[in-house]
């Protein structure tokens, strides 16, 4: 009994000295969690780009006061391909809008042309030969579609003036005159004029990384009319006003673009919160 006794004094002691060194513990701090981040969306600011491409330029209709002559005309008009160099800058209002204005040089490109006539006695064809080049500025708003593994498809409208270059006119024809071939040959002064110009856009961008997105993009773009010098024969002989006016230039280019934002994306801190 005695035994029993002292096994039962044993365990109350043994349940006396645990609660006492429990109670001296310090509470262990609830454990620590982070608020879950918000949904950041793509940011805005401001941004640089610049672009380089190529062109594919056509002209409606080579037209003069001699043409008034004619019973016929059949033209065949082209240009060559030449590159294009531009810079901008821009604002990136949020994550689907963007408006930049942009500055470009269109480089030299080499016009040749035919154009087989009628007219009142005889046939002739006469041989065109010039150069191009244009300075192009341009304010244009851009809507961004949405984006999938960092690539965003874009839509875009521009408007602004061109400033067009005809150099080194010259007309080479070949009259026919009742049997008889006339050989003639005329020259246009370099003249550049100012037009309104405007702009379609359409293309794909990928973001390489928060602050420098890649653009591959296809344009169609109106530059108005071009003109020439009057023309003068080859001993400067020029008799009314009749410069050649290359009506209605139009060009589908397709350029390589880069942005870059000014602005750094916001930078998320999540604040601590206590469990419990």
């Amino acid at each position: 009994m005695r035994s029993v006794k002292s096994l039962v004094a044993a365990g109350a002691a043994t349940l006396l000295s645990s609660a006492a060194f429990a109670a001296d513990m310090a509470i262990a701090p609830p454990p620590q969690m982070y608020a879950p981040p918000p949904v950041v969306e793509d940011f805005g600011g401001w941004y640089l780009r610049g672009d380089i491409g190529f062109s594919n330029q056509r002209v409606e209709r080579l037209t003069n006061a001699l043409d008034i002559n004619n019973t016929s005309s059949v033209q065949n008009l082209g240009f060559n391909t030449a590159g294009i160099f531009g810079l901008g800058v821009g604002y990136k209002v949020n994550n689907w809008f963007r408006a930049d204005v942009t500055g470009e040089y269109r480089g030299n490109s080499q016009f040749f042309g035919t154009d087989r006539i009628t007219f009142p006695g005889g046939v002739g064809t006469d041989t065109y030969h010039a150069t191009k080049s244009e300075w192009v500025v341009l304010a244009n708003a851009y809507v961004d579609l949405g984006t999938w593994w960092c690539v965003t498809p874009f839509i875009g409208a521009g408007i602004g003036g061109a400033r067009v270059g005809i150099a080194n006119f010259t007309d080479v024809g070949i009259a026919n005159l009742g049997g008889g071939a006339l050989p003639s040959l005329a020259f246009g002064d370099n003249v550049s004029k100012w037009n309104m110009a405007w702009a379609l856009h359409a293309g794909l961008a990928y973001k390489v990384t928060p602050n420098f997105t890649v653009e591959l993009g296809y344009r169609y773009l109106d530059m108005g009319d071009g003109l020439t010098g009057d023309l003068r024969t080859f001993d400067g002989t020029n008799n009314l006003v009749n410069p050649t006016t290359f009506k209605n230039i139009t060009s589908h280019d397709l350029k390589l673009g880069v942005r870059w934002n000014l602005e750094s994306p916001q930078v998320y801190a999540p604040p601590l919160i206590r469990k419990g």
